[in-house]
């Protein structure tokens, strides 16, 4: 018999279960953020932080496997759009937030939050399903559809999450080194920062460009009838 099944059905396996703990991690992110906030209503927001902020420093950190498995090709995904959409959320989750106490009780902190996991609960639950064989019309949909909206505000709160930053970056010389003579070079971190949140929005174009050639491909007629048959 033919040994290519096993590979595939074990990659398979795989990645259903990577994407199976993406999606438990997401949905008790998100879960945990609405019974807060119907708890605790505003209050909730000002610690959100420090209640998800591990859980969702792992689920970020592990996202990083995805650019592994295009790279070994057993995820179909374009490497330069999904390379900087991980990167977006790792720098401003480790390097803004984490790193600046003040900034993480901020409610922008929460809106990102809130948005990068209803992106992320819907992405993992289409990815699972496709991996099992499964195709749900509505679900696709959602899927290509959902970041019209909320992308672009993702990024006007990954922006704005910078700007409230900068002042303590300014305050604090956090990541700010001065190298000694003869090299005699310093390196001034909020011009790093602000650098990056004109890169921010280039990097926007491609990502949006990219992910409207996926819904393209992926809500057209004969992609959708080649599912259902």
């Amino acid at each position: 018999g033919n040994p290519l099944p096993v590979p595939l059905c074990t990659m398979n396996t795989y990645l259903f279960i990577y994407y199976l703990i993406q999606f438990c991690g997401h949905s008790w992110i998100f879960t945990n953020m609405i019974i807060r906030f119907l708890s605790f209503g505003k209050d909730s927001l000002a610690d959100t932080f420090y209640s998800i902020g591990l859980v969702m420093r792992l689920c970020q950190s592990l996202s990083i496997l995805e650019l592994l498995h295009i790279l070994v090709g057993i995820e179909e995904n374009r490497f330069l759009p999904r390379f900087l959409q991980i990167t977006e959320r790792i720098i401003i989750l480790f390097v803004v937030i984490t790193s600046q106490e003040e900034v993480q009780g901020k409610y922008v902190v929460c809106v990102l939050f809130f948005l990068w996991n209803l992106l992320d609960v819907v992405r993992y639950t289409y990815c699972m399903l496709s991996v099992s064989g499964t195709y749900y019309g509505a679900l696709t949909w959602l899927n290509y559809t959902l970041w019209i909206p909320v992308y672009p505000l993702s990024i006007l709160a990954k922006a704005f999450a910078i700007y409230e930053s900068l002042p303590y970056f300014e305050s604090f010389g956090t990541y700010s080194i001065k190298l000694p003579f003869p090299v005699a070079l310093s390196i001034y971190f909020p011009y790093i920062l602000k650098l990056y949140l004109a890169m921010l929005f280039v990097g926007m174009y491609f990502i949006t460009t990219y992910l409207c050639s996926e819904r393209k491909a992926h809500l057209g007629a004969s992609y959708i009838k080649e599912k259902r048959s």
